[in-house]
């Protein structure tokens, strides 16, 4: 560190020795700021998300619907029994709520529900169908994960930097030492002072 700003005096130390230096200081520092960054950035994500799916867990209700029929596209299109990666399936459903009001719609259920089976609905204050509230726990990992891949990208970015300086610091400082060679060679050689007889 104390080459990098010059704070330390060598005699055998380069110009180019103390650019080297330089850039390895700069990468360390940018790697703790891209680290910073991307735990601010998953905080701020979580922090963001997560009071909306604690009102939506207040806000919405699950109840239990009763398994009408399979919907026409499950039957015909990766259904029950077409395969798919998907372990549910569009079914018709009816259910009450609130205030004994029957419902009907289209809700996710097992591959494996048959008509009049029983499946756990998440409704609104209207009593219609609606996504479930995203869980806590999910979002946490959720935001882990982005700042962990924004993480990697900065990092990335920061190393593909740090070697085309180096590559460039490498080119100059073989520059110089074929500068340097071909003044000093011959002096070292000897071959100077036959040219001088010449």
């Amino acid at each position: 560190m104390r080459r990098a700003l010059g704070a330390r005096h060598e005699a055998l130390a380069r110009p180019v020795d103390r650019a080297r230096a330089r850039a390895w200081l700069l990468a360390l520092l940018g790697g703790l700021l891209a680290t910073a960054l991307s735990v601010g950035g998953a905080l701020l994500l979580f922090r963001s998300t997560a009071p909306q799916a604690d009102t939506d867990r207040v806000r919405l209700r699950q109840v239990d619907a009763v398994v009408g029929t399979v919907s026409d596209h499950n039957a015909t299109v990766g259904g029950r029994f077409g395969g798919g990666y998907s372990s549910q399936i569009d079914v018709e459903a009816s259910w009450t709520y609130p205030g004994g009001t029957a419902h009907t719609g289209t809700v996710q259920a097992p591959r494996t529900a048959l008509p009049g089976a029983v499946v756990p609905v998440w409704v609104d204050p209207d009593g219609n169908a609606t996504a479930p509230p995203a869980n806590r726990a999910a979002l946490a990992v959720s935001a882990a994960c982005t700042g962990a891949g924004g993480l990697l990208v900065l990092l990335a970015a920061l190393v593909l930097v740090l070697r085309i300086r180096l590559h460039a610091l490498d080119r100059r400082a073989e520059a110089a030492w074929a500068t340097a060679w071909a003044r000093l060679e011959p002096l070292w050689s000897g071959r100077a002072g036959h040219r001088g007889e010449e």
